[in-house]
C-alpha cells in the first residue's frame, strides 16, 4: 500500500535506519558511563577490578548481583568496611548497579604488571 504523504517511506526508512544505528551507540555509551563510575574503585582493587595479591579483594568476574549486594550493604552501613561505607555513599543504587554489571563483565585474572619506568635524561 502506498503512502498517501509523498516522501513518507523515505522518511521511515530513514528513521528505521538512525534507530538501528544509536543503538549500539547508545549499548557503548552506557559500558563507557559504568567504567567511568568503576574507575573510581580502581586505585584499591586494580584496573578493571584485578586486584594484587587478592587484596583488597579481586571484583573481576563476580556475581553482578553479590557486587550489588555488598556495596548496597556498605552504603547502608549494614556490612563491615574501612573506607567503603564513604566511597558507596557517593553512589545513587542506579549508579551501584552499573558498578556491579561492568565488575561483573570483567574477565577474572591477574593483575597486569606495571609499566616500567621511563628515564628520559
Amino acid at each position: 500500500m502506498r503512502s498517501a504523504i509523498p516522501g513518507t517511506g523515505a522518511w521511515c526508512a530513514g528513521l528505521a535506519l538512525a534507530a538501528t544505528v544509536a543503538l549500539p551507540a547508545a549499548a557503548q555509551d552506557q559500558a563507557t558511563y559504568a567504567r567511568n563510575l568503576s574507575s573510581a574503585c580502581f586505585t584499591c582493587h586494580g584496573t578493571d577490578g584485578r586486584s594484587v595479591g587478592g587484596v583488597p579483594p579481586a571484583l573481576a568476574g563476580r556475581d553482578k548481583g553479590e557486587l550489588l549486594e555488598m556495596m548496597k550493604g556498605f552504603k547502608a552501613g549494614t556490612r563491615p568496611a574501612t573506607l567503603m561505607h564513604q566511597q558507596s555513599k557517593g553512589y545513587t543504587d542506579q549508579q551501584l548497579e552499573a558498578i556491579a554489571g561492568y565488575f561483573a563483565g570483567t574477565t577474572k585474572g591477574p593483575a597486569a604488571p606495571a609499566p616500567a619506568a621511563r628515564v628520559n635524561y
